[in-house]
């Protein structure tokens, strides 16, 4: 499955250029360094209250990203892909946001969510994580902390 994904990735990353009248040579820029897929995975600890909802935001303050996929976090009430904001990919950054009314809900440390990039030339990103909100099934703010990891799992 996973190498199905990044084979769709490439060839997404191959064809748009085309599509768009260009062709699939990357920018004398990039071509210089190197261009690879990563996977970040992002973290919150809502300690020992549920999880109900979240929105953060993830941004590169270096280096130069693209966004190419959103994946769900690994509890199941929140396994499926989030929402996120189509507009702000534009600007290299996106915000994702998800929520659940359901009764079976993570508590402590889960992932909620894997974002793939592709990473043009050879400055390694330093990103820029912000909890916008995390709520509990009251709808009251948690005092949550959000953190990412990036690279393969091992």
């Amino acid at each position: 499955m996973k190498a199905k994904v990044i084979g769709l990735l490439v060839t997404v990353s191959l064809v748009a250029p085309l599509l768009a009248g260009g062709s699939a040579r990357t920018s004398e820029k990039t071509t210089q360094g190197r261009v690879r897929f990563v996977p970040v995975r992002v973290y919150l600890d809502s300690g020992d209250k549920p999880l109900a909802a979240y929105q953060f935001e993830l941004k590169a303050r270096t280096g130069q990203i693209k966004i190419v996929g959103v994946e769900g976090g690994e509890h199941p009430a929140f396994q499926e892909a989030p929402y996120y904001d189509p507009a702000a990919l534009m600007n290299d950054r996106i915000i994702i946001a998800a929520f659940n009314t359901g009764n079976d809900l993570p508590h402590g440390r889960t992932r909620i969510a894997t974002i793939h990039l592709q990473i043009l030339g050879d400055t390694e990103p330093q990103y820029e994580l912000k909890l916008i909100v995390a709520a509990d099934t009251e709808g009251e703010n948690l005092p949550a902390k959000l953190t990412l990891e990036t690279g393969e799992q091992k």
